[in-house]
């Protein structure tokens, strides 16, 4: 086709679009300096580019570029040539982890999109883009998340949703401006209690995945509004395992020193015992003063969510004689005074059906 024609037809006030031209290549002989230098926004997607041109970087105040739906397998250096491009997206294509320059984590982005193509691992130059605040790579192949996702601090937005990932880092818990999380369709049996320092976080998707209970912490995500459950095999009744490893002889020692406020210095002891005692977690029964360090029990305890909905949540007790905050009776235990209720105008939406 008359790719002069087709720029003229689909240009306006910064915009080109040629999308859906049947295009294997981008000649730009008959595209003036004066709409190259205009151009702010172009539009690639559903043509026939195996690899981005290079003569993309000829749009050199591009802030938007989609090439999606192409079969893209390799994106050029010169992409690292367009200094001021904020947004790309490349959906449904067949880029991975290789496929990238070296330099792309030079680029000042701000919204990527690359849903939809054949990520295993998540690139290191993705790790970079410190400006970042929408990343989304659903429907590739990605097994983990890697810890280094706390470098994108203006992160607000991660949509990592129907991948093979069976774990969450608690390093995600240092994104302070995160705010939707979406983590569904994924392998992820459980979700690390560190969360609850997302204070920015207002809506968290794990359907379809493979948890059987929450952090109790998950309650002090005071914004968050939409909470999706749905797909998971959680408990529908009171369920009580203890799993119980005798304390060590250490952790005895170091429960009696917090529990009875014996004091001590840093003459007293060495250093990395001054260390194991600061690492003391306090148990959560309101009528238990005791703590525990590495030996503890798993306790679930179900609580209510917005008047309708019960969550099996995590709890940690000091030692199986430790009385649990919740009764075993389920009608005393949902009038207990220390039943932990979250009010309906806390949690907009919990999806669970």
């Amino acid at each position: 086709m008359d790719l002069h024609k087709g720029a003229a037809n689909g240009h306006s006030e910064g915009v080109l679009d040629l999308s859906r031209r049947n295009l294997n290549s981008l000649s730009l002989v008959n595209i003036s300096e004066e709409r190259k230098r205009d151009t702010k926004q172009l539009c690639l997607s559903f043509n026939r580019l195996a690899s981005l041109p290079g003569s993309v970087c000829m749009f050199y105040n591009l802030e938007f570029l989609d090439i999606s739906s192409n079969g893209l397998s390799v994106i050029c250096e010169d992409i690292t040539r367009l200094t001021k491009l904020r947004t790309l997206i490349s959906k449904n294509n067949r880029l991975d982890e290789f496929s990238l320059p070296k330099e792309f984590g030079s680029l000042p982005l701000e919204v990527l999109n690359l849903s939809g193509n054949r990520f295993e691992k998540m690139p290191a130059q993705f790790l970079k883009l410190q400006r970042l605040q929408s990343l989304s790579l659903g429907g590739n192949r990605l097994q983990s998340i890697p810890a280094e996702i706390e470098n994108l601090t203006s992160l607000e937005l991660l949509y990592l949703g129907g991948n093979l990932i069976t774990s969450i880092p608690p390093e995600l818990a240092n994104l302070p401006y995160l705010s939707y999380l979406v983590l569904c369709d994924n392998r992820i049996q459980g979700v690390p209690p560190q969360l609850t320092r997302l204070h920015s976080l207002r809506s968290l998707s794990l359907h379809n995945n493979l948890l059987t209970y929450l952090p109790r912490e998950i309650l002090s995500l005071v914004h968050l509004q939409e909470l999706s459950l749905r797909g998971n095999p959680l408990v529908v009744r009171f369920v009580k395992e203890m799993t119980y490893d005798p304390p060590s002889l250490l952790e005895l020692a170091g429960r009696t020193i917090k529990s009875r406020n014996v004091p001590y210095s840093p003459c007293d002891m060495p250093c990395h015992l001054l260390h194991y005692l600061d690492l003391a977690s306090k148990c959560p029964n309101p009528k238990c003063a005791g703590v525990y360090f590495d030996s503890c029990v798993r306790h679930i305890k179900f609580v209510d969510f917005c008047g309708k909905y019960r969550l099996p949540l995590m709890h940690y007790l000091c030692s199986p004689e430790c009385t649990s905050p919740c009764s075993s009776n389920p009608q005393s235990d949902a009038e207990s005074e220390d039943e932990i209720s979250v009010p309906a105008d806390r949690l907009q939406k919990v999806l669970l059906g």
